[in-house]
């Protein structure tokens, strides 16, 4: 039997990346995304099921946990891909509106999509399974309202393995730095923000969406049975820094 697998944010970037390994594995693989085109593309290419949710929305997340229970019995592993870094928030408010919508886009974004989309499916996470989310070195490197959100995502990441590991179901954080070929930085990313970046790391070179993919994968595979509750760093060395 094929195992199968749930993607959030898995039409670009990362979540695509690891989409198209597991697939390419044979798995039976989900992806999702907020916009209709990107799902329909994503899910052409890949030869995979795609679903819209914003998983953001807890209407959505649930609508979302009720398709995937007409189609399969159980799950096998959970990528919590989607995320990423909001534009700076804007309108007619104080400074102290705008500063707490940012922070609370963040905490939607980059927390509660994976607290959400786990807790509605964790009852169909089988045995041997793992949920696997896709956190940042800004958790730990003054990311501000971006960083403190991805903090918290591995804050809660622990609490989740203590409670899935008594059932086979691992938990874990993939901790990655810059990577190009993805959406994170829209069109905000400078050649000289592009060069400091690769300049913090060790190897000299950005990070790529197969290279985070493949851990992924591994962490879901018999190798990884015993690695639970971390954060895995995939940056290149850049977390050590500073």
């Amino acid at each position: 039997m094929p195992r199968t697998v749930l993607i959030t944010g898995g039409t670009s970037g990362i979540g695509l990346a690891t989409a198209a390994r597991f697939a390419a594995d044979g798995a039976d693989v989900t992806v999702t995304g907020r916009r209709q085109e990107t799902v329909e593309r994503a899910a052409k290419e890949l030869g995979v099921r795609g679903v819209v949710c914003d998983a953001t929305e807890t209407g959505q997340v649930e609508a979302l946990a009720a398709r995937l229970g007409e189609t399969l019995d159980t799950l096998d592993v959970l990528v919590n891909a989607a995320g990423g870094l909001p534009p700076a928030a804007t309108g007619d408010g104080s400074p102290l509106d705008a500063l707490r919508a940012q922070w609370e886009t963040n905490w939607a974004q980059n927390l509660m999509t994976a607290v959400l989309t786990t807790t509605a499916v964790r009852d169909r996470l089988a045995p041997g399974g793992a949920v696997i989310s896709i956190g940042s070195i800004g958790a730990e490197r003054g990311g501000g309202a971006y960083g403190a959100a991805k903090a918290a995502l591995a804050a809660w990441n622990a609490f989740l393995s203590a409670e899935l590991g008594p059932r086979g179901v691992t938990a874990n954080v993939i901790s990655s730095g810059y990577v190009e070929n993805t959406n994170f930085f829209g069109d905000g990313l400078t050649r000289e923000r592009h060069d400091t970046l690769v300049a913090e790391t060790h190897n000299k070179r950005a990070g790529r969406p197969e290279e985070i993919a493949e851990t992924a994968f591994f962490l879901a595979s018999p190798g990884a049975r015993h690695i639970t509750g971390q954060t895995i760093h995939v940056n290149g060395g850049a977390f050590t820094t500073r």
